[in-house]
């Protein structure tokens, strides 16, 4: 049975913890299009810019502590838009509250607060629990994950992935929250998002050795500090698939001038290729001698559609894919992995749930 509760069949009334860039500009608008869905409470990082958002989406009230909102016995489900630091904290407390749980992508800090989180989504089976999945493959999966699944590479061997944000460095860049460990934990770059999809075609990992790189080791943050930046650049990754597969992984922001992302599968009967920012996927099989484009059926082009499936989850009427809390406890693994692997100069296993 899907998970379900009173608000089943009336209005389902959401309120925002954190209303940053994608909550502004996804999540509220998404949400103001679906029907029977109210918009009743904003806690930001101050009042007051709560209140500006409030007069921007016409959201009814402004709380000045986040705790106070998922308290609040009109809120029926709460999005998370905030850093990953108060991910685990927040998502604990709104299920504690009875609160249905959509949290921003980077689920956690960790793989402890991941795992956290997880188990009380379980033990609160009434409520749903869902994460932010990344938009940059969803015009793709179905695809790309039946054409796997049917044997149109064979056995899969190797996969390259390079997740290209390159630019030339700046060294007078400032600190953003994502070069701070104690603001974005474990989470480097967009890695656990890629690797998140990249499970859905291939399976989780099972082992990593992994080396990074930190490109300018100090930087000043918005009140002109210098502060140390903790979180790397670049990260390299060797990983051997639970399917048998070995797997080149790259994610970083120093590649300047490097061709755009993509991803190969390599098989034994065929070669799978994702041009991921142009959402086009190629493929040749034993016999063809280049790759030919693979056309993508309109009906498997889901593209963005997180809040209507949230909301469709809390009434019951389907399962929550993208992306569920398992996957998001299995990501956190495989980056807390990695950070260890770096860390010690060795190969490390990934945990499995």
């Amino acid at each position: 049975m899907l998970p379900s509760d009173p608000v089943t069949e009336r209005t389902i009334r959401v309120g925002f913890v954190g209303a940053g860039k994608n909550t502004r500009s996804r999540h509220i608008p998404g949400f103001q299009n679906l029907p029977g869905v109210e918009l009743v409470a904003v806690a930001n990082r101050s009042r007051e810019s709560g209140e500006r958002v409030a007069r921007e989406f016409g959201i009814a009230r402004v709380y000045a502590h986040w705790r106070d909102l998922v308290r609040a016995g009109d809120v029926d489900a709460v999005c998370i838009g905030t850093w990953p630091y108060m991910h685990c904290e927040i998502t604990l407390a709104a299920l504690e509250h009875g609160k249905h749980v959509l949290c921003e992508a980077r689920m956690a800090m960790n793989a402890a607060e991941g795992r956290s989180m997880l188990y009380a989504a379980r033990r609160a089976r009434h409520l749903v629990a869902q994460l932010v999945p990344a938009p940059h493959t969803l015009e793709v999966d179905a695809t790309l994950q039946a054409l796997v699944a049917e044997g149109y590479a064979g056995e899969v061997l190797a996969v390259e992935l390079q997740a290209t944000q390159g630019r030339f460095v700046d060294p007078d860049e400032p600190m953003h929250w994502r070069h701070d460990a104690s603001l974005s934990g474990l989470n480097t770059l967009n890695m656990g998002i890629w690797y998140e999809a990249m499970m859905r075609w291939l399976g989780p990992a099972r082992r990593v050795m992994a080396t990074t790189k930190i490109a300018v080791p100090r930087r000043r943050d918005a009140g002109g500090v210098w502060r140390e930046v903790t979180v790397p650049d670049h990260v390299d990754i060797l990983a051997t698939l639970r399917r048998g597969a070995v797997a080149h992984l790259r994610f970083s922001t120093v590649t300047a001038l490097a061709p755009a992302s993509e991803v190969w599968i390599f098989g034994t009967d065929g070669t799978l290729r994702l041009e991921a920012d142009a959402r086009r996927l190629w493929g040749g099989r034993r016999g063809d001698r280049e790759l030919r484009e693979i056309a993508i059926p309109a009906e498997q082009r889901i593209g963005w559609r997180v809040e209507e499936e949230f909301v469709n989850a809390i009434r019951g009427r389907e399962k929550v894919l993208r992306t569920t809390f398992e996957d998001g406890a299995r990501y956190m693994e495989f980056t807390e992995a990695v950070a260890r692997s770096a860390a010690l100069g060795q190969a490390i296993d990934v945990a499995d749930l």
